[in-house]
């Protein structure tokens, strides 16, 4: 967190009494990005435990990891640890999991969500996603927490709190700064952070099966890449192996990977994460079944990754079949496990 504040202070500090000549401000709106992202990587080790033990500690640091985005540490514990960790890609109830053909055609939010902002078949606008995704849905589920039973009535108002007043002090760093330096400093540095989380988050499990069982060695995919994006992010691509440990620090990842492919080397699943986004932006994101995804406009399918399929290639549809196909059952997986 000091590497990472102090990279955002120096940063914003040099755009806002220019220092720098413009191509620079930009350069360093780039950097303050990355640590932006850095931060939310490290407010999620320490809300699963792995930092620090104690519950006061964990939300202290989780709040001050998560300003950027104005993210209440009690909602990203009852969204993220309890409900889409104990429940992943389950549809109609994890809340990151994309929806089922049925949820698509009942819905027309969801329509013009994953037609037109989600990444997938070659959508350029699905760019967007990357761009304002975090924040977007972390706006979102504080909105519905309450609604959908997420917190009780007290801790949804004590998230309101916490968010609100990141808010506040996002709203008097753009008072202090102005437009231009605001811009600059934080309106850019938003994006690139955003990019960065909701590209390994898309990658960890919009590739995969949706899951009735919870089995990160179906639901979930690890992503490798530079040492560079794997310091920033504090190991979060090694996901197949957060899934099975969530309070265990990212520092064991690889150490972890290894003991995992020793015992189920037909199963783990992972990839290069360049690789995995290119599928991301060219696959659909609606699940005709558990394991094939459906673009329901032009009706192309595409499977789901599966463990001893490493690789995925499309099929093209005229149309949707009325009828439900039979899904594959990824080998060394016993029926019903």
């Amino acid at each position: 967190m000091p590497v990472h504040y102090g990279i955002v202070a120096v940063c914003t500090i040099a755009i806002a009494r220019a220092w720098v000549p413009l191509p620079l401000q930009l350069m360093l709106s780039l950097l303050i990005g990355a640590s932006f992202a850095g931060l939310t990587f490290v407010g999620h080790e320490a809300l699963h435990g792995a930092i620090v033990r104690g519950r006061s500690g964990r939300r202290l640091i989780g709040w001050l990891a998560f300003l950027p985005f104005a993210v209440s540490p009690r909602l990203w514990e009852a969204w993220h640890n309890r409900v889409h960790h104990g429940n992943t890609n389950h549809p109609g109830i994890d809340p990151d999991a994309y929806p089922t053909l049925a949820e698509y055609r009942a819905s027309r939010n969801l329509q013009r969500m994953t037609d037109w902002l989600s990444p997938g078949r070659g959508r350029a606008a699905g760019v967007v996603s990357l761009l304002i995704g975090f924040t977007v849905q972390s706006t979102h589920m504080l909105a519905v927490a309450g609604r959908q039973k997420f917190l009780s009535a007290r801790h949804y108002r004590i998230a309101l709190c916490e968010a609100g007043a990141g808010w506040a002090l996002i709203a008097l760093l753009a008072f202090t700064l102005g437009p231009l330096p605001f811009l600059l400093a934080f309106g850019l540095p938003l994006l690139v952070g955003n990019s960065i989380i909701m590209s390994l988050i898309l990658t960890n499990h919009s590739l995969s099966p949706h899951t009735d069982v919870n089995d990160p060695l179906i639901n979930s995919l690890s992503v490798s890449g530079p040492r560079l994006l794997e310091w920033v992010t504090l190991g979060f691509g090694y996901h197949v192996e957060h899934h099975l440990f969530p309070a265990m620090s990212g520092r064991h990842a690889r150490e972890l990977r290894s003991i995992v492919i020793a015992r189920w080397p037909e199963r783990y699943q992972g990839m290069p994460y360049l690789r995995a986004l290119w599928l991301l932006h060219r696959s659909p994101r609606v699940y005709r079944n558990d394991t094939t995804l459906v673009d329901p406009i032009k009706g192309d399918v595409w499977p789901t990754l599966a463990p001893s399929a490493p690789t995925m290639a499309p099929t093209l549809t005229p149309s949707i079949a009325p009828t439900r196909p039979t899904a594959v059952v990824p080998s060394g997986v016993p029926s019903g496990s």
